[in-house]
């Protein structure tokens, strides 16, 4: 049976660094002024994640597992080699890879991430949600629709999650890298649409206002290595990759410390039930960090 990395929560290997002191986390803050606009816009993007070293590590991972015959395979809560009802739009789309592989399991303990996903969320602890693979191909790679991650969180409560999409490529426009709307965390909980359906699909459930700031998103392209982070609730999604090389990312979601579940149903595929109302904790969503004790 392949090794599942889920029941390790450390780092083991020696890609990332963890400090040993406050001093040493200093080096990692995001400065007051990237916490502000964040509050204020729903996202920020351009924060530096990886260097060169790995960011090849990370696409060596993604391109053996995303054979469907790797020996871990079975580890992912999902997998779609193309999440399009269009065969000639691709959208690769994994959950679970940190189960799976060292660089792709150590990534939730790159002290960058922590540290900022803490800021971000208000100082707090923060604990693992799960984690996401997408890779649009060359020349057909598909959309992802606007839409809130929370949408398809809701089993979870209260809202208090963050997402960080990092990419392995330069994102661009041509390639489909994210756009955003600004402000709209502040919209509260809209329908949740087909995650690989039409990309305006949520423009329906809109009222005229927001219609009018849909009109205007913010593209967010970023270097390879370079993260952004959003709210759960800000409206984003990306256009298809129509550039002659591959768009890769990998994406982290957490949530502070002390959300809990909303439902008697498995959070994710094949992880054991954790009862309405109890704190969401364990195996398969482990404390990340604590700021208190940095």
């Amino acid at each position: 049976m392949y090794n599942d990395l889920s029941t390790i929560h450390q780092l083991i290997s020696n890609l990332f660094v963890w400090p040993q002191s406050a001093k040493e986390w200093e080096a990692f803050k995001l400065s007051e002024e990237q916490v502000q606009s964040f509050n204020e816009n729903g996202f920020l993007s351009g924060v530096k994640m990886l260097d060169e070293h790995q960011i090849t590590t990370l696409r060596k991972e993604l391109e053996e597992i995303a054979d469907p015959k790797h020996p871990g395979h079975h580890l992912f809560y999902e997998f779609h080699s193309n999440e399009s009802a269009d065969p000639n739009s691709i959208l690769f789309h994994a959950l679970g890879a940190w189960r799976i592989t060292p660089a792709l399991h150590d990534v939730l303990w790159n002290p960058r991430f922590v540290m900022a996903s803490s800021q971000l969320l208000g100082n707090t602890s923060v604990r693992f949600w799960h984690d996401q693979i997408f890779w649009k191909p060359p020349k057909q790679g598909g959309v992802v629709a606007w839409h809130q991650d929370y949408s398809y969180w809701t089993r979870t409560k209260p809202v208090a999650h963050l997402t960080c999409w990092c990419a392995l490529d330069d994102a661009t426009i041509e390639n489909g890298c994210l756009q955003y709307i600004s402000g709209s965390h502040h919209w509260g909980l809209l329908p949740k649409p087909e995650i690989a359906g039409a990309l305006n699909g949520v423009e329906d459930f809109l009222d005229e206002t927001q219609k009018k700031q849909f009109q205007q998103p913010k593209f967010a392209a970023v270097k390879a290595g370079e993260a952004i982070f959003h709210h759960s609730l800000t409206l984003h999604g990306s256009g298809a990759n129509v550039s002659t090389k591959p768009r890769r990312a990998f994406v982290l979601n957490v949530f502070s410390d002390g959300v809990v579940s909303d439902a008697d149903e498995p959070l994710l595929e094949g992880v054991p039930v954790v009862q309405k109302g109890n704190k969401m904790e364990g195996r398969f969503f482990p404390l990340l960090f604590e700021p208190q004790i940095q």
